[in-house]
């Protein structure tokens, strides 16, 4: 409709009109009501448009509206849908962007360090060197400059002597001269015996032998950044090992890592894990080899029959495909050999697998039988040691569960001065305390929303503070509890890829081992690195799986290296001492040694994981004795430690349960 408006201007009764604008059913082209909808041109037309699209198919405005309306609402729902998924995921890169960031910021301080020390060491050798350089000039420029000022005093003497005689020998000859050419005569005589050295007493050979080629060269090729651009999402896993698996036989899985395009990663260094869980909830470790061209192998074996699940993770995050899921069966043996259930539940790896991957005994009232090794399984009887100690039981405390002073694939133990035994309940993310009778008296860490809260307790120590130290395998860090369970402060975010055991030196360090990195780091409590050693690798100095640590007298630091079937001793400065052990179940051989304490003489005791077994050296590694276990036999012990009075504690994964044995020093 036409609008009427008056010119202010004019005093005439003519007026103006306006045309109204178009409303929102209005044709834009012509002003018309719409009517029709085109659907191939999808624009709405009124009645002078559809002549236009006369030959195409039209619908009614009205259900195109309706139509359009349904089809926003449906990609509204869609969008909405992704929502949780895409916020997860800003979640998780968020933490990922925080942890480079953290892993960056730690570098640095290591290059910054690293690049100290050599600074300062160049500075020493640099004043040894100018010190040396002094010592040595001020040495020889004596001797010569000592010899020259004594010809130069020798020559002026002589000089003087023979320009006087050669005056005196221009005047006439006289009696009256006559003394006193006597007495220069007697001067020259005496000049030209005297006994000055005209040879050099010393040489003036001063040189600087400095190779700094080979130093030059060091240090161009000092240090690196190790990364690779694999992910998750890309990378897969193939092999025989995900198909079907036979109980006490190795078993192989190939991981092959690709970057986001789907292109084959070339280096190696990614940081894998990989768990296999039993159907009972249990874990079974393997190991995974890294060939360092951008492929891996894990490799393990499973202790019994049934449905396993096999979690292949890298960065924390599953690849395609996981978990997968594991069908586990017997081989064919002879008649003659222990039956397919035996063999199941006594097949260990060599490789070492599962700290939970021991069978639990059959009926209450049966006796528990051994535990053996794959061989055993196949028929070699396994020779029996007589223990020359008479230790035994004192009591077991803990079955399978979730409630207070039940336990879940328990791992490291400590024995605090004030008589308190800690437990970390891996499984069940907590640290549980008891004391010195076995009494439940609290627990800690328990998964929530509360600072603190851990995800995978595996190591616990207590500092001479009283504060609770305990490694946190998953989280990647290690936390510092005050002695009444309350979360102070973790260190090691961002340097650690999974701590496994700690414990406490003399000085008050805390000293970690870092069993994914196979590195020992050794930290102040404020969290700053002091030093850190080891690799992976099967060399003196390097580790396969290490699992925990202990402290001697003499403050050096005693680990196990779990893969490598041996013990090994260091200086806290990181250098070897001591290593003992082999792979077998002889006595002072290992299948996978896992907890580890020395008592006050100095005696080393250690927990053998594969054997099912403790046994205790002396201080250079000799076999001494086991501890008697024979009455209720461990199950994959784990962490050990010893009580104030003299007992030992061990946390007796295949079992759920923690035993204290009597033990003689």
């Amino acid at each position: 409709m036409a609008a009427h408006q008056h010119s202010p201007d004019s005093s005439s009764e003519e007026c103006t009109v306006l045309e109204a604008p178009p409303t929102k059913d209005t044709c834009p082209q012509h002003g018309g009501k719409v009517s029709d909808y085109c659907l191939p041109c999808t624009r709405a037309l009124c009645g002078e448009c559809v002549p236009e699209h006369s030959e195409h198919p039209r619908v009614p405005i009205g259900e195109a509206l309706e139509q359009h309306r349904r089809a926003l609402e449906a990609g509204m729902r869609a969008a909405h849908d992704r929502l949780p998924q895409i916020s997860a995921a800003a979640v998780v890169v968020g933490e990922m962007v925080q942890q480079l960031t953290n892993q960056r910021a730690a570098i640095e301080e290591d290059i910054l360090s690293s690049f100290e020390d050599l600074h300062k060491q160049l500075d020493v050798r640099k004043s040894v060197l100018l010190m040396e350089l002094e010592v040595t000039f001020g040495l020889k420029h004596k001797v010569l400059q000592s010899q020259l000022e004594s010809l130069q005093q020798g020559e002026g003497a002589v000089s003087s002597a023979c320009t006087r005689a050669e005056e005196v020998l221009a005047t006439e000859a006289c009696a009256g001269n006559l003394e006193v050419e006597l007495d220069l005569k007697g001067k020259l005589e005496e000049l030209a015996r005297r006994g000055l050295s005209c040879q050099p007493e010393e040489n003036d050979q001063l040189d600087l032998v400095l190779e700094t080629d080979g130093l030059r060269k060091w240090i161009h090729n000092l240090g690196t950044i190790v990364t690779t651009s694999a992910v998750a999402s890309q990378s897969e896993a193939m092999g025989a090992g995900l198909e079907q698996s036979i109980v006490g036989l190795l078993s192989s899985v190939t991981i092959v890592t690709r970057d986001k395009s789907g292109g084959a990663c070339k280096s190696g260094n990614a940081i894998l894990s990989a768990e296999v869980f039993t159907p009972d909830g249990s874990i079974v470790d393997g190991e995974i080899l890294d060939h360092k061209n951008g492929t891996y192998e894990f490799v393990y074996v499973l202790p019994k029959e049934g449905d396993f699940s096999l979690a292949l993770r890298l960065y924390d995050q599953h690849i395609k495909g996981s978990p997968f899921k594991l069908s586990v069966g017997t081989s064919q043996i002879s008649p003659s050999t222990t039956t397919p259930s035996n063999s199941a539940a006594n097949a260990t790896p060599s490789t070492g697998s599962s700290e939970g991957a021991k069978r639990r005994g059959k009926s209450p009232g049966q006796k528990k039988k051994g535990s053996k090794r794959a061989s055993s399984a196949l028929g070699t009887p396994r020779r029996k040691t007589q223990n020359p100690i008479e230790d035994d039981l004192i009591f077991r405390i803990g079955t399978k569960g979730r409630n207070k002073g039940e336990f879940t694939n328990l791992q490291g133990v400590a024995a605090a001065a004030s008589g308190s035994i800690l437990i970390a309940d891996s499984n069940n993310q907590c640290v549980q305390v008891f004391s010195s009778q076995g009494e439940f008296k609290s627990r800690f860490g328990v998964r929530g929303r509360s600072p603190g809260q851990l995800q995978r307790p595996t190591g616990v120590a207590v500092h001479a503070s009283g504060d609770i130290i305990i490694a946190d395998y998953d989280n990647k860090w290690v936390s510092i509890f005050s002695s009444d369970g309350k979360f102070k402060a973790k260190l090691g975010s961002g340097r650690l890829m999974g701590p496994k055991g700690v414990s406490v030196d003399h000085e008050g360090h805390v000293i970690v081992v870092d069993n994914k990195a196979c590195t020992v780091f050794i930290f102040q409590l404020s969290g700053k690195l002091i030093t850190k050693f080891g690799s992976r690798g099967n060399g003196d100095k390097q580790f396969a799986g290490p699992h925990f640590a202990a402290v001697n007298k003499n403050n050096e630091i005693i680990v196990t290296d779990f893969h490598n079937h041996s013990v090994k001793v260091f200086t806290p400065e990181g250098e070897l001492l001591l290593k003992f052990g082999s792979n077998g179940e002889g006595n002072g051989q290992f299948n996978a040694p896992t907890g580890v304490a020395v008592d006050t003489n100095g005696n080393i005791i250690v927990a053998d994981w594969g054997n099912s077994r403790i046994q205790v050296f002396d201080g250079s590694g000799s076999f001494l004795s086991y501890i008697n276990t024979s009455a209720d036999p461990l199950y994959g012990p784990q962490g050990l430690a010893l009580t104030q009075d003299g007992h030992v504690v061990v946390a007796d994964s295949g079992n759920h349960c923690f035993k204290v044995y009597r033990y003689l020093q």
